[in-house]
């Protein structure tokens, strides 16, 4: 065969297709990646201000509402513990108590939300009160364990889930070649990647936990069970976009999942420290939903829980019934060979 015949038989349109696919995910990738986290500015980071006297407390929230950039959204708080608990409660990520007897005030901060984020805090406000001849204490409510360096322990596992889950959903399909999924092949996938979701949530909590390398503090089976539904959340949703999409849903799940929201997810710095746009999706992906979850579950008590739940559980209740119709549906015009 000669060359040039070898060469067209080798570049078909729909690899070509598929090379210009990747690219545009290298690109994608690049530019979600530094575009996210080469520069944070905090902005409007929720933050309380407590004194005992309410103008005092009044003033000093105008003050720091006033700061150039807008870096906090201060709001007044009935008192010290009041704060506290809102901190635990990841209402606000740090609070300044104000002690107008003396010349010393109180910084409370929650590193296990991300020390990133603690750090620009107590920076900030030893530079304000410094303006005020004041100087400030920090006590940190919520803090890291020393296992869990910078706070990133939550989110390198939630990543390992997610990697776990669109892998083995794009492995399953691919192992069939071509051919797309009856309704009982899809039925058989989706109860596999439950199995393996469960065991990967319960080796990722092993990992991590006291057993092995005692990186994240907090609750066991609540750690199992956030990694089962991490991981069959992406697995699910994997799979019906490979059922949409044919191969090209493999691409479309590292979009989502890795370009998408692994740099929106809050992991290297917390969502107040990202743009705009940033802030606003990662709460809906599943790494943002899941590194929000593991940390509340490691250092805040199992607060906060609610809406990334609902917002994974939402991910893997559409996967399932997406592939599930899909499926049904080409079984009714083409009876699908598993």
């Amino acid at each position: 065969m000669k060359f040039a015949d070898e060469f067209k038989a080798a570049v078909t349109p729909r690899a070509a297709l598929l090379v210009l696919g990747v690219l545009a995910l290298q690109l994608l990738f690049i530019t979600s990646y530094v575009g996210a986290l080469h520069s944070p500015k905090p902005k409007d980071v929720p933050f309380g201000v407590v004194a005992p006297v309410p103008a005092v407390a009044q003033q000093a929230e105008q003050r720091l509402d006033q700061l150039p950039g807008s870096p906090l959204d201060p709001r007044v708080v009935a008192d010290r513990e009041t704060a506290r608990q809102q901190i635990m409660d990841r209402k606000i990520d740090g609070a300044l108590v104000i002690d107008p007897r003396g010349t010393t005030d109180t910084l409370l901060v929650a590193s296990g939300g991300g020390a990133a984020l603690s750090n620009f805090l107590e920076g900030l406000t030893v530079r304000i009160e410094a303006a005020e001849q004041r100087t400030v204490r920090t006590i940190d409510v919520a803090p890291a364990s020393p296992q869990d360096f910078n706070g990133l322990s939550s989110f390198y596992l939630v990543i390992g889930w997610c990697v776990g889950g669109y892998l083995c959903a794009s492995i399953m399909s691919i192992s069939a070649g071509t051919l797309r999924a009856s309704p009982q092949r899809a039925g058989i996938r989706i109860g596999a990647m439950a199995l393996v979701s469960i065991v990967g949530g319960i080796g990722g909590a092993l990992i991590v936990g006291d057993t092995i390398l005692g990186a994240l503090p907090g609750s066991f089976w609540g750690l199992t069970g956030l990694g089962a539904l991490i991981t069959f959340a992406v697995g699910a949703i994997t799979l019906a976009l490979q059922e949409l999409t044919g191969v090209v849903g493999i691409g479309l799940a590292v979009l989502l999942v890795v370009v998408a929201g692994n740099p929106s997810a809050g992991g290297a710095f917390p969502l107040p420290m990202l743009p705009p746009f940033w802030q606003a999706i990662g709460p809906w992906l599943p790494p943002g939903a899941g590194t929000w979850s593991a940390r509340s579950i490691a250092y805040f008590e199992g607060n906060a829980l609610t809406k990334s739940l609902l917002v994974l559980s939402a991910w893997a209740v559409l996967g399932v019934a997406v592939t599930l119709l899909v499926t049904a549906l080409r079984e009714r015009k083409h009876p699908a060979r598993a």
